[in-house]
Parts: structure tokens; C-alpha cells; sequence
């Protein structure tokens, strides 16, 4: 059973002996300015490698933050690491090579390139839901771009943090890479000093007091959020698969998942048999007593969280909600059982707060126009998810709406596609990582330009004779005519 963070207290933060390291990571930034492909795998590998070696432990400790199941956290842990790191070491060297643009009409006769140079000192303050591959997976992107990096984990999940500051005190010298466990003491001690880039993953709330910290060093940010990630079930939907999948990528984490589906729309055509593929699914998967936590499914991380989507799920029942399945709640042990309702009133809180739990709200519509203007009406989400057949009435709502990034037939998947852009938009994000999208986030696209003696530009100089301003008012002329 996960324990609550306040039975095992993190290290007091020693504000010196960050000074300290952040000091030592100065001259390694600039030293790794000029580090080689060879070299930034070879630190890659070290992370894997040491990572591996604690696999065992990592194990019980998930187990006693989390109560996560063995193949959770093989699949949503380990393995997103571990393919961050395969594409990144088999692709560095081509990501790491300049890209050498064509010069424009009036730059004719310079040679131009775009490098890609380490941003330096970087900071990852990763959460706790998926506390291992949401610090270690940016951090491989970090390493591959060439950063010297420090990482702040959550204090929520002591156990895991506790290992993973193994693994990084054994992989790495702290001048490479240093890892302070601490509360938000520590995460403020450290936005207080001047990183060159900031990589936080958390709610939009804290990611704003991030962001405005940030501000004050001029420092860039990528900032991976949440919200509320709407789902739409159409009326040509393959309910099985829908359910199948929508219950997977709920549940996943015990609904702790930042693109877990938050609600889900459903044509009033399909409803009732959707919900009925739903509780079929769910009770085959969790078993039928919903008072006693299943083995395949993860606890909240403790008592305060537990108790808020306790207080969510009150107030829809409270307010008219229907329960179709679940609703038992186990404070002590974290675990509420998996839960779904319809019928609930939109000034339901459940509705307008992240649920970040076990608990999915069924939403009935007959019209799409008016699903696309509910979403619409939210603050832009993390991601979006469609069940459908119909492929024009798919792109119509994904081309009608914004979110971080959409999946079709599926969902939460997407996060696993290293070639894809994970990230998201306005209050659900600024940036993007993995793969070559991660790299870029941590490299500088510097731009170079080398001159010739036969620069078209020369033009330009003074003194501005006559025959000279008429010589640049036809290439303004001719750029008008050719932008027609």
C-alpha cells in the first residue's frame, strides 16, 4: 500500500550545497559546448545502465509510493526511457549536424548554417505521478543536447526519488548531472538561481509560478501541463474498441496520467451500450468487489489526493449524478474503485476541476457542432481523443478544435511515439519533448552566416547616389512583383 509522503520526509535542502553545485556546473557547460555525439551516448548509456541495475529496487519502491503493478511500471516507467534513449543515440549525430539553409534573393553570396549548440545549465523539476520516466526521459534529451542538468523530483514519491538520487550519484559527477530530493523549498531555492532553460511537468498553477520565476533570469521554459482532455465516442464508433481502449488509458495509473481521458462525450445513440462494454470491461479487468483494491490497478499517491476526487465525486452524486459502476472509497488505503458517471449537472465540479483520478464523467450529445463548442469553451487541453469510422466527421473535429495533440480510435499512446512532438498549447503547455522535438528543446538553433566579397547586400551601403536608389527600389519592385 503507497504510504502518504509525511511518513518518510525528504532530506533537508542544503541551499549551499546547491550554490555549489550549480557554481561546478558552470565550467562544465562551457566545456560541453564542443563535446562530441561519442560522448553525450556514452553519458546516455551510463543512465540507462545504472538505472537497470536498480530495476529490482525501483520495483519495491513504486510498490510503496504508488502501489503500481510490476508491468506498469515495465511499460510506462521503464520503457520510455529506454526508447528515448535508443533513438536519441542512434540518431545524435545526424540531429547534431547543421542544417545549411538556401541564402534569400538578397543574401546571394553567403554561406548560412543553423547550429545546434547546448542551451547550458538546465533544470527538470519532474512530478510524481510518473515520477522515473517524466525526469529520467527529459533528462535523456537534455544529455543528448549537450546540457549539464539538476533535477528536483516530487517529494510525494519519497521511495522512488530516494533511488533515482542513486542511480544519479552513481552514474554522474554532480558538476554533470545532480539530482536534490526536498519539498517545495527546494524547487524554489532553485528557481531562484539563473538556468539557462527550465523543464517543468505539473499542474498549470505551479507551472505559472514557474514560468514567472523563469521570467526574472530571462530563462527559457518548457512547461508539460494537464487539464481537462476531452473524449468523443461517435455514433459510428466501434464501441468494443472504444471501450477497450478509453478504459485502459483512464484507469492507467489509477487515472493519475496527465493525457488521461478527463471526460468523455458520447452520441446519445451509443450511450447505453457504450457504458454497458465499459462496466463489462472494468469488471473483468478489476473484478466485480469494487470495495477491495485490485492488483492491476495503482493507488493514489495518498490521503489529501484521495480525499479531493472524494469530494468531486460527492458533489456530482449530490447534485443528480448517476453512478453506473464504482464509487466505493477507502481513504486509508488511497484507493477509490473505478467509477463511472453519467447524468451530471455541467455546475458539477467534477466537470470544471481536473479530475486526475479514477473517475470518468459520460457526457451525452446529439450534435457534434455543439461537442466541438463545449471544447471549444474549455481552456486548450492536453490532448484530444475521437472513436470514429467516419473519417470526414474525425477531421472535422480535430480541425475545429486545439489541444496539445489529438489520437484517433485510441488514446494516451501517442506519448509513446518518440518521432512525435509531445507537448501543449496555452495552459496546457508551452514546448514539446521526445525524440529530435526533445533535443531541439534543449539546443539553441544558433544561426551563422559567413560573408563573400560579392554579397548582393553591398548594394545597400552608402553613399546613396542616385543610380543606387535606383538599384534598390527595383529589387524592392521585383520582390513585390515575385510575392504577387
Amino acid at each position: 500500500m503507497p504510504t502518504d509522503p509525511v511518513a518518510s520526509p525528504p532530506p533537508p535542502t542544503d541551499l549551499q550545497q546547491i550554490r555549489q553545485v550549480f557554481d561546478r556546473q558552470r565550467e562544465t557547460a562551457l566545456r560541453w559546448r564542443q563535446s562530441t555525439a561519442a560522448e553525450r551516448i556514452s553519458r546516455i548509456r551510463s543512465l540507462c545502465n545504472t538505472m537497470m541495475a536498480h530495476r529490482d529496487a525501483l520495483h519495491e519502491a513504486f510498490a510503496a509510493d504508488l502501489g503500481k503493478p510490476p508491468a506498469e511500471v515495465e511499460a510506462t516507467e521503464f520503457l520510455p526511457v529506454l526508447e528515448e534513449a535508443r533513438i536519441a543515440s542512434g540518431k545524435l549525430r545526424g540531429w547534431m549536424k547543421p542544417r545549411r539553409p538556401r541564402p534569400t534573393l538578397t543574401m546571394l553570396g553567403t554561406f548560412a548554417r543553423v547550429q545546434y549548440q547546448p542551451r547550458g545549465r538546465t533544470l527538470i523539476i519532474a512530478p510524481w505521478n510518473y515520477p522515473l520516466s517524466l525526469c529520467f526521459g527529459p533528462l535523456v534529451s537534455a544529455l543528448a543536447a549537450g546540457n549539464p542538468v539538476i533535477l528536483k523530483p516530487s517529494e510525494w514519491t519519497p521511495a522512488v526519488s530516494g533511488r533515482m538520487a542513486q542511480i544519479i550519484d552513481e552514474a554522474f559527477p554532480d558538476s554533470e548531472v545532480a539530482l536534490f530530493e526536498g519539498t517545495a523549498e527546494t524547487a524554489m531555492a532553485l528557481l531562484d538561481l539563473p538556468f539557462e532553460h527550465i523543464f517543468f511537468t505539473g499542474s498549470p498553477a505551479v507551472g505559472s509560478a514557474v514560468m514567472a520565476s523563469a521570467a526574472t533570469h530571462l530563462a527559457s521554459v518548457t512547461l508539460e501541463l494537464g487539464g481537462k482532455s476531452p473524449a468523443v465516442v461517435c455514433e459510428s464508433a466501434d464501441l468494443r474498441l472504444a471501450a477497450e481502449t478509453l478504459m485502459w488509458g483512464k484507469f492507467l495509473n489509477d487515472g493519475q496520467t496527465c493525457i488521461a481521458p478527463d471526460h468523455v462525450w458520447v452520441h446519445a445513440s451509443v450511450k447505453e451500450a457504450f457504458i454497458e462494454e465499459c462496466r463489462v470491461i472494468l469488471l473483468a479487468r478489476y473484478g466485480s468487489d469494487t470495495r477491495r483494491p485490485a492488483p492491476d490497478l495503482a493507488r493514489i499517491v495518498n490521503r489529501r489526493h484521495t480525499e479531493r476526487i472524494t469530494h468531486l465525486l460527492a458533489d456530482a452524486l449530490e447534485r443528480g449524478a448517476r453512478l453506473r459502476l464504482g464509487g466505493t472509497v477507502d481513504l486509508d488505503r488511497h484507493f477509490i474503485a473505478p467509477t463511472l458517471l453519467d447524468q451530471i449537472p455541467r455546475d458539477a465540479a467534477i466537470l470544471n476541476e481536473e479530475i486526475f483520478g479514477p473517475v470518468l464523467p459520460i457526457l451525452e450529445y446529439t450534435q457534434t457542432d455543439a461537442v466541438i463548442d463545449a471544447i471549444n469553451a474549455r481552456p486548450k487541453p492536453l490532448a484530444l481523443y475521437v472513436w470514429s469510422r467516419d473519417r470526414r466527421e474525425t477531421a472535422a473535429i480535430v480541425a475545429r478544435t486545439s489541444s496539445g495533440g489529438a489520437c484517433i480510435n485510441h488514446c494516451v499512446v501517442q506519448f509513446a511515439h518518440s518521432n512525435l512532438p509531445f507537448g501543449g498549447v496555452n495552459g496546457s503547455g508551452l514546448g514539446s519533448a521526445h525524440g529530435f522535438h526533445g533535443f531541439k528543446t534543449f539546443s539553441h538553433e544558433r544561426a551563422i552566416l559567413r560573408s563573400s566579397p560579392i554579397m548582393l547586400s553591398r548594394m545597400f551601403h552608402p553613399p546613396y547616389t542616385k543610380s543606387r536608389l535606383r538599384l534598390v527600389r527595383a529589387v524592392v519592385d521585383l520582390l513585390h512583383r515575385l510575392g504577387r
